[in-house]
């Protein structure tokens, strides 16, 4: 218990900690005051003036509290400084290491913290009971880095070794199951000592059960229960509707996301389109620079870009109202890296989800969520937390200046000639093990065909392998396409015939992709947002025909589609028109469109209902 002091003034506490005068219980409460107040600035003030002349039996408590301090004010350099100097003086002090190597993760150093954190838990006895929440730490720290590695099966064992210990952690378990999508491990919610399936369905993160589940009330659940723990109920900075009257409607982007990344891709020519004489577009990011050309375009496209990447989620949210944006794009929602309190604390009049999250993120203050009448039916509405703002022909952006060079060879793809090429390029962990029984049911009923798999790590692929062989397929029907660059991955398209969707995880950007390269999909549409993208995409283009709504007529269509000649004919010169006809090809046609809904809600109108034309 910390003896309370009487308030000083502020003056008066600088002089007696830098003199020797104030005990650390002291300086912690009168701290912890300041604090309070709201001004931890001062508060940091004051721990570096009592430093000066410390009592060194208890300086290393100091320090560490001045780190937490400055790693709450983004200051993560001087953070880490501080919690150096902490375990320096006290060796044995797990939670100062612990937040060492946070630190050095949050400045992109990932090795150096895998390193430090392994070596404290050698240093760290496990019998000691007293350090058992600070081993869980460890644990959970190495599990998210060996995740960013792509090191999944160490991760996973990472945080099975942690949730041994202490079964009641939400946030570990959700990562667990995720990392075990990652790797094709199914089932994948596979029992683990004290914890039952049930449990692990209320522990999914709002990611992983976008491919578990099309249960759209199931899946508000989980956001609602994310959002619950992780985003503070604050008062919103900005009133919804407020009209600030600019010449110019100023709209702001805000995402993690500003780089060589799927969200980036679609949206990049809409930033470029976006007519200067009606808008003034910026950007807010907290993205990597990875140095490519591409990241360059995306900050090059916007007319003002600020990194918030060093700057604390309220101040952050103060920055962006200061700007007055009419309307806020939060192209991030719950995906990895978000940072969803910026959005919640609303600061702007206007706020809008947009293909980050393809569901609701349940987040408090956004408004909005983009639509089409077949990704969002009027079912859908009592499940999402945001009122949906229809477009008339497709939800989803994308660049039409992509490279149209397509390569249809599959021999340069070390595919054997003359085989029907079924292609599943989704990511591994939008596959389920009832979708990948249907490929393989597919793939018995068309003896001349194979399997294209998208190449993520070695695990997903062993485990595919695997389970082909279980379903009676030869393995050696099965290839694996590495990762490449975007101009070398959509010339590959052109060497399949059929795209398989996944199910309830549909196909986004790479569905977009896919039908820009000339090459149908065979989708699944189910009840959610998610499990209806694929099927937006096709209504758009004029295939309708290829969306299903059941597993055996999934496995029909494809089957079909493999046997019609004429029917694969006819999609290809379908593709062919769409390039000019559908919104999802066409980006003038969609920023047309998008533009038109940015002047009503800014004008104070809501563009909620739908089109006459549908």
């Amino acid at each position: 218990m910390i003896p309370e002091v009487a308030p000083l003034p502020y003056q008066q506490l600088l002089v007696q900690a830098e003199t020797g005068q104030l005990g650390l219980f002291q300086l912690i409460s009168a701290a912890e005051s300041l604090i309070a107040a709201g001004d931890r600035l001062a508060a940091i003030g004051l721990y570096r003036a009592w430093l000066k002349k410390p009592d060194p039996a208890l300086e290393y408590a100091a320090y560490f509290n001045l780190g937490v301090l400055l790693a709450d004010t983004g200051s993560q350099s001087e953070a880490e400084a501080a919690y150096r100097q902490a375990v320096h003086l006290k060796r044995d002090f797990p939670q100062a290491n612990y937040n060492l190597g946070v630190q050095m993760e949050k400045q992109g150093r990932l090795q150096a913290a895998i390193d430090h954190w392994k070596a404290s838990l050698d240093q760290e006895s496990l019998q000691a009971p007293e350090q058992s929440d600070t081993h869980k730490l460890y644990l959970n720290g190495l599990g998210r880095l060996y995740d960013k590695f792509h090191l999944y099966e160490e991760a996973e064992e990472m945080l099975r070794q942690s949730l041994a210990l202490d079964p009641a952690q939400s946030d570990a378990l959700y990562h667990w199951l995720h990392l075990r999508q990652k790797q094709c491990k199914w089932p994948i919610m596979r029992s683990l000592p004290g914890i039952s399936t049930d449990t692990m369905w209320d522990a999914a993160s709002p990611l992983a059960i976008l491919g578990l589940s099309d249960d759209p009330a199931r899946l508000l659940k989980t956001a609602r229960t994310f959002v619950g723990k992780h985003v503070y109920p604050v008062a919103r900075l900005v009133p919804q509707g407020l009209n600030y009257g600019h010449r110019k409607i100023r709209i702001g982007f805000l995402s993690g996301d500003f780089c060589l990344h799927a969200v980036s891709l679609l949206t990049v020519r809409l930033f470029e389109l976006l007519d200067r004489s009606r808008f003034e577009v910026l950007g807010f990011g907290w993205s990597r620079s990875d140095d490519t050309a591409f990241r360059k375009r995306v900050i090059d496209a916007f007319d003002r870009f600020v990194d918030i990447s060093e700057i604390a989620d309220e101040a952050a949210a103060r920055l962006i109202q200061e700007q007055e944006i009419d309307v806020l794009v939060d192209l991030q929602g719950l995906t990895a890296g978000a940072r969803p309190n910026i959005v919640a604390h609303g600061p702007a009049p206007a706020q809008i989800a947009y293909l980050g999250y393809p569901g609701t993120s349940a987040i408090p203050n956004v408004d909005y969520v983009i639509a089409d009448q077949f990704i969002f039916p009027d079912e859908l509405a009592p499940y999402f937390t945001e009122q949906p703002i229809y477009l008339a022909d497709s939800f989803q952006v994308a660049d039409d200046t992509r490279s149209q060079l397509i390569v249809d060879d599959p021999v340069k793809y070390d595919l054997p000639a003359g085989k029907f090429v079924f292609c599943a390029f989704n990511n591994n962990y939008k596959i389920t093990p009832e979708m990948f029984e249907s490929w393989m049911r597919i793939m018995r009923r068309v003896p001349d065909s194979i399997l294209w798999l998208l190449r993520d790590n070695q695990w997903a692929e062993a485990n595919m392998l695997s389970a082909a062989r279980a379903h009676g397929v030869n393995t050696d029907r099965l290839y694996f396409a590495g990762r490449v660059a975007p101009e070398d991955y959509l010339a590959r398209f052109g060497a399949a015939d059929l795209f398989l969707d996944t199910f309830p995880y549909n196909a986004g950007t790479t569905a977009n992709d896919a039908l820009w390269a000339g090459l149908p999909i065979v989708t699944l549409s189910g009840r959610s947002y998610v499990s209806r993208m694929a099927g937006s995409l096709l209504r758009s283009v004029g295939l309708e025909q290829l969306i299903t709504f059941d597993a055996a007529g999934y496995e029909e269509k494809a089957i079909a589609f493999a046997n019609d000649k004429l029917l694969q004919a006819q999609c290809a010169e379908q593709l062919k028109m769409a390039k000019t006809r559908s919104a999802a090809m066409n980006t003038h046609k969609f920023v047309a469109e998008f533009s038109a809904m940015l002047e009503q809600l800014a004008g104070g109108e809501r563009p909620l209902q739908r089109a006459a034309s549908q």
